[in-house]
């Protein structure tokens, strides 16, 4: 089994690429958006989660906001492919796709430097926001307009129109 990768990586990305930007190590779980924003003490929207999709079998990330669920039709359409052709990833093709497990999976410094990104527009709503950094214990503080930036720079609409909440998919 492919080891994952760790916040130590994401560190070194950030030197590269954001040396401002700084990691928070937490003693307690911030695997879901719900955990990550009760050990900040921050809203639900600010968690930046990372959710990676094969979109007919290729490997999609979306990054979205904590209290937003994705639209697998919006996905689908947007890579004009059925519905059926669209699921969330595993646990085994996210690590050997991103080098994380998810629960830690950054928006950016993945194993597939190549990796097809997406940064819902729901994010937008927050000029700070908290992103997972390589553990389900590790969250790391950017700006909206930098997390786009070191993304990839794609923004989209695949949340759901109606509802919210902390599901994967």
């Amino acid at each position: 089994m492919t080891q994952p990768w760790t916040s130590d990586h994401v560190q070194r990305v950030l030197d590269e690429l954001a040396s401002d930007i700084q990691i928070t190590h937490f003693s307690e779980s911030t695997a879901t958006s719900q955990l990550a924003a009760e050990q900040i003490g921050c809203e639900l929207g600010q968690i930046a989660k990372s959710i990676l999709f094969m979109v007919d079998g290729q490997p999609v990330l979306v990054i979205a906001s904590g209290d937003q669920r994705i639209d697998d039709r919006k996905l689908a359409a947007r890579f004009d492919v059925s519905r059926k052709r669209v699921r969330t990833a595993t646990a085994d093709e996210c690590l050997a796709i991103t080098g994380y497990l998810p629960g830690g999976v950054p928006p950016f410094g993945h194993r597939t430097p190549d990796l097809t990104r997406f940064v819902d527009q729901s994010l937008g709503r927050y000029a700070l926001v908290y992103a997972a950094a390589g553990s389900s214990t590790s969250i790391m503080p950017v700006a909206y307009e930098r997390l786009v930036h070191l993304a990839g720079g794609q923004v989209a609409d695949f949340a759901k129109d109606n509802g919210t909440g902390d599901a994967q998919a």
